[in-house]
């Protein structure tokens, strides 16, 4: 093994080009719509990153109906992204997918409420009315209420509301704390006008639960292959093609943010300008800095991800070790730290994004 991977870091120093020196054509299947939590695969496509990988990737949107892993499987995409959770439970189903590339190196999810409700830890959450997506996005927020005695299947200690993908009911009043994405919802709460004020809501308006604070995080975005896709002959070479092409793109948008930006509005996001700026601001504050390398698992976090996925009953025996590697991804960049790319970002600094009325 030790030797066949020292041949591969020997061919991606050099780089990679496919023996006919015809484009690859692959499929990425995202598992939301057009946003800039994706930008570094847009600035990969529209930078010809992919292509100078001999890659042709077509970037396909998701959606509630679409599970990236499902379609992984079916060979509809050769490559899928998903959060670490979702991708364990369907391994568990005999989904054999493999994580190549772990992007986010820390959880987005927040629980988010008015200052006026009182709410200040988890421990305040008994007799509240909270909100959850469901559909897998809630066991941080579960894990979280259990580790302080709160059941949440116990609606005496809390009652649990199915929450939309928005922050309508907490705004509205028939909620005490929502789910929220930092880089998504949490923004639309801030993109609202308060009634009481005439203004923008603050963060001071607000308090934030951060479950990485609480011990109850788990790893979200990355990279997985269907394992039996891997082991074809030639399928490592464009993994790691693919995987060295994302990540350059994703450090392009850590150090040229506004044109990210600009990639994703061209592709027509919902949302518009400063609502994606600030997106794009947080998704880098979820990759940087990344200690070992941008896409190298932390081996702590995967191991927490899994105990939580275990005491939450999303899996049932523990993942075998092949769930991840990281081989791939650390040929990858060093290959781009060869060619003068910083693939850790220890000095990134986040900007300071001013969000407009509605994200325009």
């Amino acid at each position: 093994m030790r030797n066949c991977l020292a041949t591969l870091v020997l061919v991606w120093l050099v780089g990679f080009s496919n023996a006919d020196s015809q484009l690859v054509p692959i499929k990425l299947q995202l598992q939301w719509v057009t946003q800039a939590e994706f930008a570094g695969y847009y600035a990969a496509q529209d930078m010809g990153f992919y292509e100078e990988e001999s890659l042709d990737v077509t970037i396909l949107g998701g959606s509630v109906e679409i599970v990236p892993q499902q379609l992984v499987v079916a060979g509809a995409a050769q490559f899928g992204l998903g959060w670490v959770p979702k991708v364990l439970a369907a391994n568990e189903q005999g989904a054999n997918l493999v994580n190549i590339a772990q992007i986010s190196q820390r959880s987005a999810t927040r629980q988010v409420s008015l200052v006026e409700t009182g709410i200040e830890s988890i421990e305040d959450f008994r007799g509240m009315r909270i909100g959850s997506w469901g559909f897998g996005n809630e066991h941080e927020l579960f894990a979280a209420m259990r580790a302080v005695g709160i059941n949440p299947d116990n609606p005496d200690h809390v009652t649990i509301v199915q929450q939309p993908f928005d922050m309508s009911l907490l705004l509205s009043g028939e909620l005490d704390a929502a789910q929220a994405m930092t880089y998504n919802e949490y923004a639309q709460v801030l993109e609202t006008v308060n009634p009481d004020t005439g203004d923008l809501y603050q963060p001071e308006d607000l308090h934030v639960i951060d479950f990485n604070e609480l011990g109850t995080a788990m790893l979200q975005d990355h990279i997985f292959v269907h394992a039996d896709w891997l082991a074809e002959p030639g399928n490592v070479d464009i993994a790691i093609a693919f995987v060295k092409a994302s990540l350059r793109g994703w450090i392009y948008c850590r150090d040229h943010p506004n044109a990210c930006v600009e990639m994703v509005l061209e592709r027509g996001p919902i949302l518009g300008e400063s609502h994606q700026s600030w997106q794009l601001n947080e998704m880098n504050k979820l990759i940087w800095p990344a200690p070992a390398g941008i896409g190298i698992m932390d081996g702590q976090q995967w191991q927490q991800t899994v105990a939580i996925a275990l005491e939450s009953q999303i899996i049932e025996r523990a993942p075998p070790a092949e769930s991840y590697r990281s081989d791939l991804a650390q040929v990858a960049i060093d290959a781009l730290a060869l060619h003068g790319h910083d693939v850790t970002g220890a000095s990134w600094q986040p900007l300071a994004i001013v969000l407009r009325p509605g994200g325009e």
